[in-house]
């Protein structure tokens, strides 16, 4: 299948071929061992030991329900970052109906203090409450040792449609996601990454909602449209995204009884910028028309700013931009 309408103009333009993004080319690690043929996809091979790393088969490849940044529930319930053991850096809007999302994703690779503990930066595209119902769709890269058994930064994809109960996983470890594209593995790593004071490299993701089939399409930088999530996944996502969600989030599980060295981002605050802090550049929604736009009523959340922050910004080069991340525990953070 091809989506019927594209955000950024004619489809036709989208060649799915050679991939550049910016100035420097970004590829995947496997892409050294050749490629796939056509007429079929590249899946990263599920082995044993990835199995007996997961505290059980049927939590493989699955997010902890508690892991939603949740903002306005944040004030109310001082407790919460406690009880998920997750925590996040983001900009968000809602208030309006959204049929996608896009956005340029600086690339890094945060160190975790331990297996069972990631960071990522992703979209998430929301739907429904935040109880038992959530719709999510989410798209970004991540360094999960427990998930893939390395500390590499991975391009993932995540979908739920009952707030991470039962539903849904990661990349393509259950059916979901319809992969078309053979040139782009899900879970496979990113080359190369970007280094403190040195080389920059960044990803552009887009997500958005064919208005003529209902499926959600996925592209990954300026050319590769990946494949898409059926519309009948989801309940509330197969009319539109109430919230729309950019950012970090790490597992913070305390083992030590202190918080986490896990970092994220780069592992810098937002103040250092450019080449020091990790960015999200021309952030845009999908609107009811499908045209890309800037998102209007930008806010931001994180649970505890002395661990990791975000930082907003606008120019003309970058449009709507943050920066984002941070170290964990640190001296503020204990």
């Amino acid at each position: 299948m091809r989506p019927n309408y594209h955000p950024e103009g004619l489809l036709g333009d989208k060649k799915v071929g050679k991939f550049f993004e910016g100035p420097k080319l970004i590829t995947q690690l496997w892409h050294k061992n050749g490629r796939c043929p056509e007429g079929t996809i590249p899946i990263r091979r599920t082995k044993k030991e990835d199995l007996l790393r997961a505290s059980s088969i049927k939590s493989y490849g699955k997010k902890n329900h508690r892991s939603i940044p949740k903002p306005k529930s944040a004030d109310p319930e001082p407790d919460l970052i406690n009880q998920s053991g997750h925590q996040h850096a983001i900009a968000y809007v809602e208030g309006d109906n959204y049929y996608g999302a896009k956005a340029t994703i600086n690339v890094w690779d945060p160190k975790t203090q331990q297996p069972n503990e990631f960071s990522l930066s992703q979209i998430w595209i929301l739907g429904g409450s935040f109880a038992s119902d959530l719709n999510s769709i989410e798209a970004g890269w991540q360094v999960s040792p427990d998930l893939y058994g390395d500390n590499n930064t991975r391009l993932f994809t995540y979908w739920t449609s009952d707030s991470y109960q039962a539903t849904g996983c990661y990349n393509l470890l259950c059916s979901g996601f319809i992969q078309i594209n053979n040139e782009i593995a899900m879970g496979a790593s990113i080359y190369p990454i970007s280094g403190y004071h040195s080389s920059q490299y960044d990803i552009s993701i887009l997500v958005w909602k064919d208005p003529k089939e209902g499926n959600w399409w996925m592209q990954f930088g300026g050319e590769y449209v990946l494949g898409y999530w059926p519309g009948y996944l989801f309940s509330y996502l197969t009319d539109s995204a109430t919230m729309i969600e950019w950012g970090g989030e790490v597992v913070n599980s305390e083992s030590d009884g202190q918080h986490t060295t896990t970092q994220m981002g780069s592992g810098h605050f937002p103040e250092e910028g450019f080449g020091k802090a990790s960015y999200f550049k021309n952030i845009q929604v999908v609107d009811d028309s499908n045209n890309l736009r800037p998102p209007k009523d930008i806010d931001t959340f994180t649970e505890q700013s002395n661990c990791y922050n975000v930082q907003l910004g606008k120019n003309n080069d970058w449009g709507n931009y943050f920066y984002y991340g941070g170290p964990g525990r640190n001296r503020n953070c204990p």
